[in-house]
């Protein structure tokens, strides 16, 4: 596998090397020792499903504050989605800054998201499945979120949001005064 380093300090694409033959194809997801060789170091503790039925769906920006705050890879198994971090890093050089990426089904890339990002995404295509390997359990009392229309971060979002969760839509626009978490 490829690390593509971003825009964004510490956050990379993933991009997987598949083995192809007459059966089809192989891939490794997961090396722990290749993941060291940028600085993972956490372990993965929690893997979770989304299926998302309808294209335009948007879900986030979500993130969990310490102790809770967690290292995500995402991996998108079918369809498509247009995905937004946010670095909500205190003291990072790229605060407030985010980066859109498309994951596929057959573009065969991940995205590698540190501590301290929110993580938001819009699918592209109907019945559309993600898989997260997150390094720290979902705590609800932990749990933060950005609201994904925030003029401040200046998203362009690639559709008019069809589907937003009442939760999702009542997340408060950044603060001025917001500092971010030290994760």
């Amino acid at each position: 596998m490829k690390f593509i380093p971003t825009s964004l300090r510490d956050a990379f694409i993933v991009e997987l090397e598949p083995f192809q033959d007459q059966r089809g194809l192989f891939a490794r997801t997961f090396d722990k020792q290749q993941f060291a060789s940028i600085g993972h170091r956490r372990e993965f503790v929690q893997f979770n499903h989304s299926v998302t039925n309808f294209r335009g769906t948007l879900r986030g920006l979500h993130y969990q504050v310490p102790p809770s705050c967690e290292v995500k890879l995402i991996r998108c198994v079918r369809g498509r989605v247009h995905d937004v971090i946010v670095d909500v890093r205190k003291d990072s050089p790229t605060f407030r800054q985010h980066l859109a990426v498309e994951l596929s089904d057959d573009n065969l890339r991940m995205l590698y998201i540190p501590e301290g990002f929110a993580h938001g995404f819009q699918t592209l295509a109907d019945d559309t499945q993600l898989i997260y390997h997150h390094s720290a359990y979902y705590n609800p009392a932990s749990e933060r979120g950005i609201r994904y229309s925030d003029p401040a971060l200046g998203i362009q979002w690639p559709l008019t949001p069809t589907v937003v969760s009442e939760k999702d839509q009542q997340y408060a626009l950044l603060n001025p005064d917001f500092e971010g978490v030290t994760p």
